[in-house]
């Protein structure tokens, strides 16, 4: 069985690399990844090298006017800005707001990781199986004397099982083929979040490294720069369904009522898709965001138009997508969630502002307007 995956909004799958500002140059609306090993061996026949050396050791960004003529002739990559305006707004940032989080890539090029859409499946799957009841044990276990100290991990056993007996062993999923570079782009995204006023929350802009602007003041907000796939790239794998597990007697052996398929895993995630759209949209119209809102709608209506297909699913995967996109509860406003929150510190003053949790959103800019959000993509299975 194979796998196509299709990009509906920019999507990053990281490698876990970043660029720094010294490790490229911007030049011609586009992101000139420096050569740096042919960089020093020109510079090592000279007596250039100390000096370039000394910079990169210094410096937060290298100083295009000695060393401009790099981008020019030695870049190993270059990747275009989404919008020319970005190049503008990049000189603007601070400097530490500039390391640019890059796409998973092997030799042949950019590709997406199996285990990233098992990961995003499984959050899916967590969604379906998961209730009240197992929420407020989880709280009451949270304010008991021996607390979960990872209560997610916690939950998505008693779920799914054990290691050992998971109920995602029984499909596997292969690392795609490797797409164009030329798909690649370098998206402008900011951070939008709600502010109180009164009784209205209205849109609000984070700054870097802390603050938040109003909405009208948003080009003095954090910016921060990031390589994801354009709308429309298409990425191709193998997926396979384990037969040994498809077998009654090896379900009865590991606990399991039915044995999990592809078909399965599809139409949860598909469930935890048309949840996880309708807080985003809720957010969006709250907001006042309406490009954002309309990219919503459109994700919507190609949830209605797939999700009665047992082979195809709508899925938010990879970078941006922030904690509600990774969270297989998302009723938030729930008292027993909120309690388990509260328990978790880095989380506890969030929850204690009384504001809708999370109340931040990254949001990605086309042509220097906010229009829609990260990591969306539809999935297909086909023999």
């Amino acid at each position: 069985m194979k796998y196509r995956l299709k990009c509906l909004t920019p999507v990053l799958v990281g490698d876990g690399q970043k660029l720094s500002p010294i490790d490229y140059m911007v030049w011609k609306d586009q992101v000139n990844v420096l050569d740096q090993t042919r960089i020093f061996k020109l510079l090592a026949k000279g007596p250039r090298l100390d000096s370039y050396l000394a910079q990169l050791k210094k410096a937060e960004k290298l100083d295009f006017a000695s060393w401009g003529g790099f981008a020019q002739n030695f870049a190993g990559r270059r990747i275009p800005f989404e919008h020319p305006s970005s190049t503008a707004i990049w000189e603007r940032a601070w400097a530490d707001t500039l390391f640019i989080p890059t796409f998973a890539c092997g030799l042949r090029g950019p590709y997406i990781p199996g285990s990233a859409l098992k990961g995003a499946l499984r959050t899916g799957l967590v969604f379906s199986r998961c209730s009240d009841s197992v929420i407020k044990h989880l709280a009451e276990r949270m304010q008991s004397d021996n607390p979960f100290r990872y209560p997610g991990e916690a939950m998505e056993e008693h779920l799914l099982g054990a290691p050992g007996v998971n109920r995602m062993k029984t499909v596997a999923a292969g690392d795609s083929g490797a797409v164009a570079t030329s798909t690649m782009k370098v998206y402008l995204t900011r951070v939008a979040t709600l502010q109180s006023r009164g009784s209205k929350l209205e849109l609000g802009w984070k700054q870097s490294p802390r603050g938040t602007v109003d909405a009208a003041r948003v080009q003095d907000s954090g910016a921060t720069f990031a390589e994801m796939a354009t709308p429309g790239t298409t990425f191709e794998g193998v997926w396979s369904e384990k037969e040994f597990y498809a077998s009654a007697e090896v379900a009865r052996a590991l606990r399991w009522k039915d044995p999990q398929t592809t078909e399965l895993l599809a139409k949860s995630a598909n469930a935890y898709a048309e949840a996880l759209l309708g807080h985003q949209r809720q957010y969006a119209e709250t907001a006042g965001l309406g490009r954002v809102k309309q990219s919503v709608d459109e994700l919507v209506e190609q949830l209605n138009a797939i999700k009665d297909n047992p082979h195809s699913c709508l899925l938010s995967l990879g970078w941006g997508g922030g904690l509600l996109a990774k969270s297989s509860w998302l009723e938030t406003t729930n008292e027993n969630y909120r309690e388990v929150m509260r328990r978790i510190p880095v989380f506890n003053r969030a929850i204690q502002t009384g504001l809708p949790f999370p109340k931040t959103r990254r949001i990605v800019f086309t042509g220097n307007e906010p229009a829609t959000l990260p990591g969306w993509a539809r999935l297909e299975f086909e023999a």
